[in-house]
């Protein structure tokens, strides 16, 4: 559920350059063989720019996925996919949108900045403002935990970790969470669970960053868990909730 997961994606708005080979696919092609990941043509992003242009972006997916094959893009080795053939991006995206402040929104850097250089487009819509809801969609459903970026999405990212821990804090309350939590320690086997309370209480007694770390790949390696299970322990890692969704 945690393990190494890499997310990325492209937003098609017409042909790929050079740009996009050293800026992101070389390294895409990279990550693929160290990693599991996921890249994704990302035509709902585009419209929230060129929504006046929906033609244009639907051909554009389809010489941009064979321009990813062209660069090195393995089918075996990374999956490749469509933002809009996976409905569930848009749910997700609606259900986030409920819980992420609008003054949230207004102070990422890119808002007014992209407003001032893309001058020739009405951007005063609520899809180029909630970008980065979706984006935060995009990465949570699949438990991304990491997302190759360009500098100027450092700041989605980072919103997308502040979603994710606001989401966790309203949904991940649940009764009983402390007896369910011990009683899942107890599943990990006598061993694993004596060095899990050893890495919990390093963590939280001391701030041992890489205590929790140790802990989370032992979480991690361990496969007879139930999904419930699973997100009950990442959260009594740290404190008294379910992590429901990682932040990338």
């Amino acid at each position: 559920m945690f393990a190494d997961r890499v997310l990325s994606g492209m937003r098609p708005t017409g042909r790929m350059h050079i740009g996009h080979y050293h800026g992101a696919l070389k390294n895409w092609v990279k990550l693929q063989e160290e990693y599991e990941c996921l890249y994704f043509a990302a035509d709902w992003h585009a419209l929230t720019t060129h929504f006046d242009a929906s033609e244009t972006v639907a051909e554009s997916v389809w010489e941009m996925i064979i321009d990813w094959l062209a660069a090195g893009i393995n089918p075996s080795r990374a999956t490749i996919f469509i933002q809009s053939r996976v409905p569930e991006h848009a749910e997700l995206a609606l259900l986030l949108g409920m819980i992420t402040p609008v003054g949230w929104l207004e102070r990422v850097p890119t808002y007014k900045e992209q407003q001032q250089k893309i001058a020739d487009r009405d951007l005063s819509n609520f899809g180029f403002l909630g970008y980065p809801v979706m984006q935060g969609a995009d990465i949570l459903i699949y438990r991304a935990n990491m997302v190759p970026v360009g500098e100027d999405q450092v700041s989605h990212v980072e919103l997308v970790r502040e979603i994710a821990r606001r989401f966790n804090h309203i949904y991940g309350r649940e009764a009983g969470f402390e007896d369910k939590a011990k009683a899942a320690v107890k599943k990990l086997g006598a061993k694993k669970a004596r060095r899990y309370g050893e890495l919990r209480t390093a963590y939280q007694e001391r701030g041992d960053a890489e205590a929790l770390e140790a802990a989370r790949e032992m979480l991690n390696d361990t496969q007879n868990l139930s999904l419930g299970d699973r997100e009950r322990l990442f959260g009594y890692l740290e404190g008294s909730r379910r992590v429901i969704l990682p932040e990338p």
